[in-house]
């Protein structure tokens, strides 16, 4: 099994210290959660994308909308990001590539192109929605104008830049503290909305779809939940994060990291149940179920709730928009260096993409309706990097001993053809056709 270790530029070489604490681990001297902390936080880097603005806008108008009943997509969306971003977690680690340069090693040059293209279209809708979520946070939040609300988040993300060039360390303590931040939110958010936990439980496992407007926001569910550009930079964040010095210690390693993608995914997927069931229970059963805008979602949380519910909301989605935005860059780079080994420096690359939001606010979009839309158009982009991760990790001649097991590549296929069927329907639909619901 070739190994190849030119890790794109997401992060600063390995502290060594961490080499050997997970060298430690993967030889048994370290046990318990002191053997686990080398490992974590790939995953959390990962996680910060599935519960962008993107999230809440969808969450928000699924909860309004159809109260519980949409719960079951967030939590089977939840479970293809945990099997999804273990495979790329898993194609890192066994490869020492990550999924955009392995396409460019095995497919011819015109593909890879095309490949390049279109994960440079789902990129500008990501951080499209990322932009937009984070400057209606600081419009809300300090009545500062949209358009210096941007200028605000885009400042902000220069200054997380930084600490890209200070080791990954520091970068992945920050977007796990923000990930601790918005899940601290809608923890307080939960205890002042008191949702009917009965429900919650019945509907998290119960499928239905109440009506054909309930499908576009399911596939917009799906779209913000498992996201195309974080399965290309979480193969990056692993491709030679703990290197093993065999087969086996690649193992080795993976174990370790699946306990990180299962924490990581699992609160991310806990972050997304609260914001439906919270929008559920204040919105759709007090009478106000055409929400489905944040900055009315916002404003009207103040008299149901309360001024702290609205404050709590806002901050949660502010630090939700720049950390996303952040991460967004990044696997930005991976894409356009992994397919045709193309380079920018970062600084350029993140000024390009906050040219469509920026424009999109001058313009003046309806910033909520937008944010749903671009979550669709991640739910077309999303059978590239899946089809073709389950393609490499389901070869032995790449995997070696971490060729995927016959029941995980099923399990993998049945996640594509979910995704592909929730886009044909919502295509017929498009084109002017009605479901039976």
């Amino acid at each position: 099994m070739a190994r190849s270790y030119a890790l794109a530029d997401v992060a600063a070489p390995p502290h060594p210290a961490i080499q050997l604490a997970a060298r430690e681990a993967i030889l048994g001297k370290r046990r318990g959660w002191r053997a686990l902390l080398p490992f974590l936080g790939p995953a959390f880097i990962a996680s910060i994308a599935y519960i962008d603005p993107g999230n809440f806008a969808t969450n928000i108008a699924g909860g309004a909308q159809f109260g519980y009943a949409l719960l079951w997509v967030i939590l089977l969306a939840n479970l293809m990001a945990m099997l999804i971003q273990g495979l790329a977690a898993k194609l890192g680690i066994a490869t020492g590539m990550n999924l955009a340069e392995m396409c460019r090693a095995r497919y011819p040059r015109w593909l890879c192109y095309v490949f390049w293209v279109t994960q440079e279209g789902t990129a500008m809708a990501t951080d499209l929605a990322e932009f937009l979520g984070a400057a209606i946070g600081i419009n809300l939040l300090f009545g500062i104008p949209m358009f210096g609300a941007a200028l605000i988040t885009g400042v902000g993300v220069f200054l997380i830049l930084t600490l890209q060039g200070k080791g990954f360390r520091g970068l992945e303590v920050f977007i796990g503290g923000c990930a601790g931040v918005i899940a601290l939110c809608y923890i307080v958010e939960t205890v002042l909305a008191r949702p009917d936990w009965g429900q919650v439980a019945y509907h998290s496992v119960v499928p239905s779809l109440p009506g054909s407007d309930a499908v576009l926001l399911a596939v917009g569910i799906i779209g913000a939940t498992v996201m195309p550009h974080v399965i290309y930079l979480h193969s990056a964040l692993t491709q030679g994060r703990v290197v093993p010095g065999s087969e086996n210690e690649a193992q080795r390693v993976f174990a370790f990291e699946k306990i990180d993608v299962i924490i990581a995914m699992a609160v991310a997927g806990l972050v997304n149940m609260a914001m439906l069931y919270m929008s559920a229970k204040v919105f759709h059963f007090t009478g106000h179920t055409d929400i489905a805008e944040i900055n009315t979602a916002y404003q009207t949380l103040t008299p149901l709730l309360g001024k702290a519910a609205a404050v709590v909301f806002g901050i949660a989605l502010v630090t939700s928009g720049i950390s996303s935005s952040h991460v967004g860059t990044m696997a930005g780079q991976v894409v356009m260096q992994g397919f045709v080994n193309f380079r920018t420096p970062i600084w350029l690359r993140r000024i390009a993409t906050m040219v469509p939001a920026l424009v999109a606010i001058y313009l003046g979009l309806e910033p909520t309706r937008t944010l749903v839309i671009s979550q669709v158009v991640l739910s077309f982009t999303l059978p590239i990097p899946i089809i073709t991760l389950i393609l490499f990790t389901s070869n032995p001649a790449i995997m070696g001993k971490m060729v995927n097991h016959r029941l995980t590549t099923a399990l993998a296929g049945g996640c594509a053809a979910i995704i592909l069927l929730l886009n044909v329907v919502l295509l017929y639909q498009t084109f002017g056709g009605t479901l039976p619901l």
